[in-house]
């Protein structure tokens, strides 16, 4: 039997993804940033079914973040198992630099972060030999010194595991295959019959990425880069293409003895990319000793063929990759792994209150702000989707505020925002905030909607006779990587702040709902434009 696996395999924001294959079940964590709770755990038993079932990263004291920018925080993580141990390692750019926790369990709890003393720059990953040893490797800027921006070497370094110390001597081995390359990144180092490898990204995580590979015979080196590489870029396929900024890859085999790939890739609409960076999968064949990615296609496909038993979950649920998600707060008793807040949440942000709904605390530090704000939101994942929530807007005192966000960063997002009863459609950029349109909602209950198709925005309000329309064709390009700039994609949820910085006592906005509902089909779309 087989199954078939759709590209991206983790849709929506998951990138630099690092995976496993532990008997017959597989794993992959990806990058976070400044989302919190942080890595999340994709579990899979076919590779075309997945689902979280946790984050690495759960606690304040694993994963320092106050006041850190969205695309600052963690990056690049790497997971690996030795002898009963899963591995995290990853670094934390807004405090400690490199770490690894570990767990006996690939889902968590993960322990406290063991830094390394000494592990420069970033990108770390391990690499457990056949003779018991454990080594890092990652990257840091050229020890002769940087010629130009992105002039960076990989190294190889033996790791002390127990004591989690570098020990020896520090290897710089290679710097990749171009001549003149920009941030050889993401390296991983593999061993296949007596071989080493090392996997790495190069040309930045953009349009210029690209995935290469170098062997030796010893795993300090000399590292010879293969002749054929990049064995995986889609920069020669033009600005147009469906999948672009390939690169960042990790490989692993599966019991069977089959090789596969994951990486990183974006999927544009008119050449912006609000998604961020997906998860990708690809067969790996191995030729004269060297790895070939989707052999006689040369190129991501939408979908592959896997050699598995198909595994699904009997029941949808809202913490697998690129479903529909519905969250009543008047029954759910706590969030699953994929609800993210930013930053470090305060422990009192929300609580759930049975029968009543979610009490979500009204921050002082402003939704646009890079303080402790009350945010709870999902990836975004397709291009065409809509998001709602109702407001207990009777409950909200004056001078606070909540809403919908659909966020890119402090600096870029739109918002549909309830204040005095009255309802704000804000769109904010680069910094600038306007008002377009505003509504009266009374002192009731309101059901406010965001519905967003390719690059257009429609703002509603629900009523006994269907949605009525408050605000349309607002252009949300700038929330796009291209233009609001960073690593991250698009996240979608609620919010809520409180505009008087005088009052001296918390207060809480009350959410019945939120829902998060994807458009896949042309004639989906063009039933929702209609509508509008």
């Amino acid at each position: 039997m087989s199954v078939t696996a759709h590209n991206p395999i983790l849709p929506g924001f998951f990138p630099d993804p690092s995976a496993i294959a532990v008997g017959d079940d597989f794993y992959i964590v990806n990058s976070t940033f400044t989302y919190f709770p942080g890595l999340p755990v994709m579990h899979s038993k076919d590779l075309a079914h997945w689902d979280q079932i946790g984050n690495v990263m759960t606690r304040e004291s694993q994963l320092p973040l106050k006041n850190a920018e969205v695309s600052r925080g963690l990056f690049a993580p790497t997971i690996r198992y030795n002898k009963g141990t899963f591995y995290v390692i990853c670094t934390n750019v807004s405090g400690g630099g490199n770490f690894i926790v570990t767990s006996d369990k690939a889902e968590g709890p993960y322990s406290e972060p063991h830094y390394l003393e000494g592990a420069d720059g970033i990108d770390p990953s391990l690499f457990f030999d056949d003779d018991g040893k454990c080594y890092y490797i990652g990257t840091h800027p050229n020890p002769e010194g940087c010629k130009y921006d992105g002039d960076w070497y990989i190294y190889i370094q033996e790791l002390d595991i127990k004591n989690f110390k570098l020990v020896g001597e520090k290897h710089n081995v290679w710097n990749g295959a171009m001549r003149g390359v920009h941030w050889p990144e993401g390296p991983h180092l593999y061993k296949k019959d007596g071989l080493y490898y090392i996997l790495h990204a190069e040309g930045g995580t953009g349009p210029e990425h690209a995935v290469s590979v170098a062997r030796s015979n010893e795993v300090f080196g000399p590292y010879e880069g293969n002749f054929k590489n990049p064995i995986l870029t889609h920069r020669h396929l033009g600005k147009h293409f469906p999948i672009q900024y390939v690169g960042h890859a990790d490989m692993f085999c599966t019991p069977k003895g089959d090789w596969y790939m994951v990486m990183l890739g974006v999927r544009p609409l008119h050449e912006k990319t609000t998604l961020g960076r997906e998860t990708f999968l690809a067969r790996v064949i191995w030729e004269d000793a060297w790895p070939v990615v989707n052999p006689n296609v040369g190129m991501l496909t939408m979908a592959l063929n896997i050699d598995l038993d198909r595994f699904e979950n009997e029941m949808i649920s809202n913490s697998e990759p690129g479903v529909d998600k519905n969250y009543d707060f008047r029954t759910i008793t706590k969030f699953g792994p994929e609800v993210l807040s930013l930053r470090n949440p305060a422990p009192d942000m929300y609580e759930l209150v049975e029968k009543k709904g979610l009490k979500l605390k009204c921050s002082k530090d402003l939704i646009t702000s890079l303080g402790d704000v009350s945010f709870l939101g999902v990836r975004q994942d397709c291009h065409a989707f809509e998001i709602g929530c109702m407001i207990n807007t009777e409950n909200l005192c004056r001078g606070a505020a909540a809403g919908l966000i659909v966020f890119q960063n402090n600096m870029h997002n739109i918002r549909f925002e309830v204040s005095n009863w009255i309802g704000y459609i804000i769109v904010a950029h680069n910094g600038i905030e306007e008002k377009l349109e505003t509504c009266a909602l009374g002192n009731t209950a309101a059901t406010i909607i965001i519905r967003v198709l390719g690059l257009k925005a429609f703002f509603f309000i629900l009523t006994e006779k269907g949605p009525i329309p408050i605000a349309g064709n607002i252009d949300v390009s700038h929330l796009s990587t291209e233009i609001a700039g960073g690593f991250v994609g698009c996240t979608c949820g609620i919010y809520a702040h409180d505009y008087d910085k005088d009052r001296d006592i918390d207060i809480h906005a009350g959410f019945r709902n939120f829902y998060y509902k994807r458009f896949k089909t042309q004639m989906e779309e063009e039933q929702l434009e209609a509508d509008v």
